[in-house]
This record gives C-alpha cells, structure tokens and sequence, in this order.
C-alpha cells in the first residue's frame, strides 16, 4: 500500500521515522527538524490507517506484517538510521532485515502486548476518538498546547479498526530474537511495554538500552531533549 510521506532537510544521510499506533508524521514535528540539523534528510510515514496514508478494507489488514511491508515497499533501503516509536517499533523490528538501515533505534516498542484485564485492548484505543483536549492533557501532563492540538488532529485522522488488527498479537511472543542491525531500545521511566525482566533479555540478546527518566511511553513529545540526549553516539 501507498503511504504518505514527510521530509525534513536535505543532507547526504537517511533518517527513517515511523509513528505509533494513533498517531502519523506529525509527532515527529521536533524530531524530524532536529535530524535534519544533524545532517539528516528525513522521511517519516504515515502508516496506513493513519494520517494521509490509505485505509485498508479491515482489521484483518492492519497486522504489524502488512504495515512492515508497507515500510519496506515505500522507503528506501539502506538508510543510516531508522527510528520506529511504540507500534512503529513493532513493524519496524520486522522490516529492518529487508530495509538494512545502518542502526536502528526502537522507542519504548509494544513488542509485546499483555493479554488480561491490564493487558491490549482495542477499545481502550478506540475511546481516544471521543476524549475531550482536558482529558489527553490529563493523560499527558507534560505536553505543550501545540502538542495536544496535533494529538488531537492525528487521532481524528485516524482510522480505529487498526487497533483490532492488532488483537491477534495479544500474548503472542513478538521478541525479536537478535538486533538485525546495531540496535538500542530508548525506553520510558517506568515503561509498561519493555518491564525489567524484558530488558535484561533483551540486553543478553545484543540490544543497547537506555532510559529517558521520568518520561512517559512517548518519549519524544514527553521529553524532547531528553529524548534526543539518549541518541548521542546513534544520530
């Protein structure tokens, strides 16, 4: 499938930036111009069902593998760097074998979605839709006025029936197994996708990981520097 795209800057070395679930290229708005400070010609997706990109037909089209080949059909390959937050750590994780950036950085990545009444589930995502400003500022104490209007912008835009396409991963074992490129794992203080059993595993299996204190699950909005801090010597 098709998907939008956004670029920032024009240097000699590709960035890749692929959002979460409910979000699209706009959460990257600080992120993608600060890239392209360092050198960086930017390009961040709009996933499908999300932002400009194209709708699928239904849930049972929006599995992490069809947005994983998504990524690999509309970006180019062998970029020097590819960072994927939350959901667009899960596809990116499957993708970047196919994609061979040079290093890869995964931001608080749901590689694993808890079944049980804490775990995933879809209609938790779906409220989003009728949250008022008050509410997600509720949720997100931390973001700026501009953040939360283009929070609410990019869940409008949003297509819902992507969150059930991620029910059949509930429980399922989505670790990857090696860091296919060199890989860290930016990860939000405390974060209830990657707890402290998975971040030793996920150490013993190669990957770097790093904390950005007190920030919440999206690391970049909740702490933009602290965010860019715990890239230093991957940007």
């Amino acid at each position: 499938m098709r998907l939008h795209t956004t670029t920032w800057g024009s240097g000699n070395r590709t960035a890749l930036l692929v959002h979460g679930l409910m979000a699209d290229h706009r959460t990257w708005r600080r992120v993608g111009p600060a890239l392209a400070a360092h050198g960086y010609r930017v390009i961040a997706v709009d996933l499908r069902g999300h932002g400009a990109s194209a709708r699928a037909a239904g849930p049972e089209a929006y599995r992490p593998e069809d947005h994983a080949d998504d990524l690999v059909e509309n970006l180019p390959v062998g970029a020097e760097l590819a960072i994927g937050h939350s959901l667009g750590g899960l596809v990116l994780s499957q993708a970047v074998e196919r994609l061979r950036p040079s290093r890869a950085v995964y931001s608080d990545p749901a590689w694993h979605l808890a079944a049980g009444p804490c775990g995933y589930r879809p209609e938790l995502f779906t409220r989003g839709k009728t949250l008022t400003p008050e509410q997600v500022k509720g949720f997100n104490p931390h973001w700026s006025d501009e953040e939360l209007d283009l929070e609410m912008a990019s869940v409008r835009d949003w297509d819902e029936r992507t969150a059930h396409g991620l029910a059949p991963c509930v429980g399922v074992d989505l670790w990857p197994s090696r860091p296919a490129v060199p890989s860290l794992v930016a990860l939000a203080d405390p974060s209830s996708l990657v707890r402290p059993e998975h971040a030793l595993m996920l150490t013993e299996r190669g990957f770097e990981l790093r904390t950005v204190k007190g920030a919440g699950h999206t690391i970049h909005r909740d702490d933009f520097d602290g965010f860019m801090s715990v890239l230093e010597g991957w940007i």
